[in-house]
């Protein structure tokens, strides 16, 4: 089977040369004021050396001095190398050609990643605040916007709907910024240039590890669906976001690397199984830490995993051993491993040695077909069910169904009531055989193939009583036979 690996990492090379308004760029040169021992002190010495920021003539930074709308849009400007040559005008009436940042604010405008106030002013001069700076850097470097429904803000000053409260948690949660305390961010506090070199050097490694995929890539217009299956959970986060602002269609998804290992991801342009390949695309997502930093990378694949059988053996003894064997009757295992969940779900199960209680025992599949997987009890009792498993795209786990062999059924109504003649719908004995014992209310059903019917009773006195409801289920050559009383509902 062939299999593509796609390079994950999607590192920014920033080159930059022109210096801030007021500073100059310092290379190989220490600040007086900015010891190694600083938190910011690596950042602000890498960004130096790119001519990204610069310090001062008397060779200080100033890292305690607030950084302005102005300035912030000039350094991002050349971090994410935006063309400042040919822009259009902004539009804001405190940004004239004169000012010194026009160029970068104009272009910062033009891509949608910073806003004026609702006067028409800039405010190049204002400083920047921290929610200001979380939404700029969300924006510039096209980040993924956590959804506020599924992940907790641990800060009481950031309330879902408020300003900048989307992109204060994407920023958290990529681990470029913390709080001001544990439980708050103070977004409308002022940020320093030591804290904004900090962020901005934070946000330049946090991107350099997101691998996007965009429908674009695929000639689709979004992804309609999309999936991931981390066993080893949160190996990565997958992140929908859209290119248009409070867009609703889902054009990209962003993986974002948190561990070591391998999970799956499968998108979708429609959300039905289509199985031809230019709907979806399926992929292992590999997670490794290379020079100390995790890569992630995407392989393309065709596969399908070993999906879970799940049998309902509720109300049963233990099962002490479970055989498999395809539907035609060849033998796979005489003793499959087989595991004993408390649930119909997946997790939380034991090994089939447990005492624990438990509703179902799952069994492992991993080729498309029918089985019959015969379980034995404790008391010696055997039971035989059928296992169909179909391939389904794009998932990467096959579509199980289970079926316990019941071939016959009864319905008794006793002695007490007259039920008269039964009458059966035309062709219901190719789906089950219905008899009756002479002129008792004993109703034997025997299966024959998939299908339902009602029996009806004209001449019956019953309180209430409806007809008997007959449904048969077939996997292959097993067969069920479910009969049942419908009646009327009281109030």
């Amino acid at each position: 089977m062939k299999k593509r690996l796609f390079a994950g990492l999607s590192v920014l090379v920033l080159a930059c040369t022109l210096p801030m308004t007021n500073t100059f760029a310092v290379s190989g040169k220490q600040f007086s004021d900015v010891p190694s021992s600083k938190y910011f002190a690596e950042a602000v010495y890498d960004l130096a050396e790119r001519n990204i920021i610069g310090g001062y003539p008397d060779g200080t930074f100033k890292p305690g001095n607030s950084i302005t709308r102005g300035q912030a849009a000039a350094i991002i400007a050349k971090l994410i190398k935006l063309d400042t040559d040919n822009v259009k005008s902004p539009a804001f009436k405190d940004v004239t050609k004169g000012n010194g940042y026009y160029k970068a604010i104009a272009a910062m405008a033009e891509k949608g990643i910073i806003r004026g106030y609702e006067d028409g002013r800039f405010g190049p001069n204002d400083p920047i605040t921290r929610g200001q700076m979380a939404s700029i850097l969300v924006k510039a470097f096209d980040l993924p916007r956590y959804d506020f429904s599924s992940n907790k803000s641990p800060f009481q000053d950031v309330k879902r709907g408020t300003g900048h409260d989307p992109n204060i948690l994407s920023i958290y949660r990529l681990g470029i910024t913390g709080g001001t305390s544990a439980d708050k961010f103070s977004p409308n506090v002022s940020i320093t240039r030591g804290q904004a070199a900090k962020m901005m050097k934070a946000t330049e490694e946090a991107k350099s590890q997101i691998v996007t995929l965009r429908a674009s890539d695929y000639k689709w217009e979004e992804f309609k669906m999309y999936d991931s299956y981390q066993e080893d959970t949160n190996l990565f986060h997958s992140v929908a976001g859209s290119n248009e602002l409070n867009g609703k269609k889902a054009d990209k998804i962003h993986l974002v690397p948190i561990k070591e290992g391998t999970g799956t991801l499968q998108v979708a342009l429609v959300y039905s199984g289509n199985p031809d390949k230019k709907y979806y695309r399926k992929f292992y997502v590999h997670v490794k830490e290379v020079n100390g930093k995790l890569k992630l990378t995407l392989e393309e694949t065709q596969d399908f995993l070993t999906t879970p059988a799940i049998i309902d053996v509720k109300g049963k003894k233990d099962v002490q051993n479970i055989s498999l064997s395809t539907m035609e009757g060849e033998k796979l295992s005489d003793s499959i491993a087989f595991e004993k969940c408390p649930t119909y779900g997946t997790s939380d199960c034991y090994k089939s040695d447990s005492t624990n209680e438990y509703n179902t025992v799952q069994i492992g599949i991993d080729k498309p077909g029918q089985y019959i997987a015969t379980l034995r009890f404790v008391d010696g009792e055997e039971v035989r069910y059928g296992i169909e498993a179909v391939s389904l795209t794009p998932s990467f786990r096959y579509s199980v169904r289970t079926l316990e062999e019941k071939p016959t059924a009864t319905i008794d109504f006793g002695t007490e009531d007259y039920m008269g003649k039964h009458v059966l719908p035309a062709d219901s004995d190719k789906i089950a055989t219905v008899t009756r014992e002479g002129e008792t209310n004993l109703l034997r059903i025997e299966g024959k193939k998939y299908g339902h019917f009602y029996i009806k009773f004209p001449d019956h006195k019953k309180t209430n009583f409806i007809d008997v409801g007959v449904k048969v289920g077939q996997i292959g050559s097993i067969i069920n036979v479910n009969a049942y009383k419908n009646y009327e509902e009281t109030y």
